[in-house]
């Protein structure tokens, strides 16, 4: 990846009135973080912009915003990980990003609505949803889940099979492995979902992203999220790949 992290490319503010502060983190980022970091640029920037969400930091994701959009990130893979974060994160904590996702759109002159990247519909989500768990985490193992749950809470299951897979996962805009990526970040970036971490490391690898990959994001997200959410992640990534 370049330099397109820098502290000092998304915030001018921070570099006048904390110039040694934004020393230190351009430093760390530029000598340290982006010399491990193996991801894409565009993963990069879905990844930071994916944390931001999570972690409800409405400026820096704006600031972080426009600089994507500079650099030629497609708004449809912008909105797209945005959208990813519902079944992760809730709407509640979505909402006021999609507002300023669609402020920022609309000062650059993206006209909306974006293409729809939908591919189900009513009759056949809850089948589609399905087959996307399977083939992400196996039949044995949704199978043995939903088999488990107790007797009034197994529609939580058809919720997920539906909304979380049949009407997210199932959209064009991300490939299977950035969309993986994604959920991976919006998961990691909460607390106390170490169980779900767990699974959807299983995911990504399922897809056919690697152990790098995600040593990866998790690189990429030190300066943001810090050591112990950084630590607690690694010890399931390296858990579940070795």
């Amino acid at each position: 990846m370049s330099d397109l992290e820098l502290i000092s490319n998304f915030d001018e503010n921070l570099t006048s009135y904390d110039p040694e502060l934004t020393e230190i983190l351009d430093r760390f980022i530029k000598t340290q973080v982006l010399k491990e970091c193996l991801l894409d640029d565009e993963s990069c920037m879905l990844v930071i912009l994916s944390c931001l969400v999570a972690n409800q930091s409405v400026n820096l994701y704006e600031r972080t915003l426009d600089v994507a959009i500079n650099l030629g990130l497609s708004p449809v893979s912008i909105k797209e990980a945005l959208y990813q974060a519902i079944p992760y994160i809730g709407l509640a904590k979505t909402y006021d990003f999609l507002e300023i996702t669609n402020k920022v759109f609309i000062e650059k002159g993206i006209e909306l609505p974006l293409p729809c990247q939908a591919t189900t519909n009513s009759d056949n989500r809850l089948e589609t949803g399905y087959n996307i768990q399977i083939n992400n985490f196996t039949k044995e193992f949704i199978d043995a889940n939903i088999d488990s749950t107790p007797t009034g809470q197994k529609h939580i299951w058809d919720f997920i099979s539906s909304f979380a897979f049949g009407d997210f996962y199932s959209r064009n805009g991300l490939t299977e492995g950035v969309r993986e990526l994604v959920s991976f970040t919006y998961i990691l970036c909460l607390r106390g979902c170490e169980n779900q971490l767990r699974i959807h490391t299983k995911g990504n690898i399922a897809v056919g992203n690697t152990k790098e990959d995600l040593i990866s994001v998790i690189t990429l997200l030190v300066p943001y999220i810090g050591f112990p959410r950084v630590h607690n992640a690694l010890a399931i990534v390296n858990e579940i790949c070795d």
